[in-house]
């Protein structure tokens, strides 16, 4: 399904990084950065272009050749790394930030990946996650078509345990990334520290 998504010229979800990102990135360390189910590469490439190593995962390798080629069009360079995340090995202490933009996965798995990102940090590092909420399936502006692929306020307070909240929030707001995000959307975001 991604690569046939990400097989156009055009950038699936635009080429500019996420609002609540750039909004939010005052309160992250910079250094080295991991990108989940990064896609085409927008966050990473805006992330790389403010002074960090990043990292950027994901499971379509036509996603990641345009985020190279986006990089490269930036003047800047990324690691991608052509994985699922069902193996993918986050290694333990190694990052100072690491952020998931509507990475959208099965429960199970999220859970597992979400424990993994919270021992992949730092001490001090900062995991920032938007996803959208089950109340998306009124909007239809995107995002999975199931609930359960979806994330709120309860599950991720268990999913991040050893994290502090720094901002938890639900809530409705225009998002207009590319063709396939756009419109009101009811979202989920997440900043949130690992203790020194």
């Amino acid at each position: 399904m991604w690569n046939e998504r990400y097989s156009h010229e055009a950038y699936a979800y635009g080429v500019e990084p996420n609002t609540f990102l750039t909004a939010m990135y005052n309160k992250l360390p910079s250094g080295r950065t991991l990108c989940i189910g990064e896609g085409e590469g927008r966050n990473a490439v805006w992330l790389a272009e403010q002074g960090n190593t990043v990292t950027a995962v994901d499971i379509s390798e036509v996603g990641l050749k345009k985020a190279n080629k986006l990089a490269q069009s930036h003047g800047v360079t990324i690691t991608t790394v052509h994985a699922d995340l069902t193996n993918y090995e986050i290694e333990s202490g190694q990052w100072d930030a690491i952020v998931s933009i509507f990475c959208h996965l099965p429960p199970a798995l999220r859970k597992d990946v979400h424990s993994r990102c919270v021992d992949g940090l730092r001490p001090g590092g900062v995991f920032l996650l938007e996803a959208y909420s089950p109340m998306q399936l009124e909007y239809k502006t995107g995002g999975p078509t199931t609930g359960e692929m979806m994330m709120d306020v309860p599950s991720l307070t268990t999913e991040l345990g050893g994290l502090e909240f720094i901002h938890l929030q639900e809530r409705i707001r225009e998002i207009n990334e590319g063709d396939f995000h756009r419109g009101a959307g009811a979202v989920v975001q997440v900043l949130a520290q690992k203790s020194h």
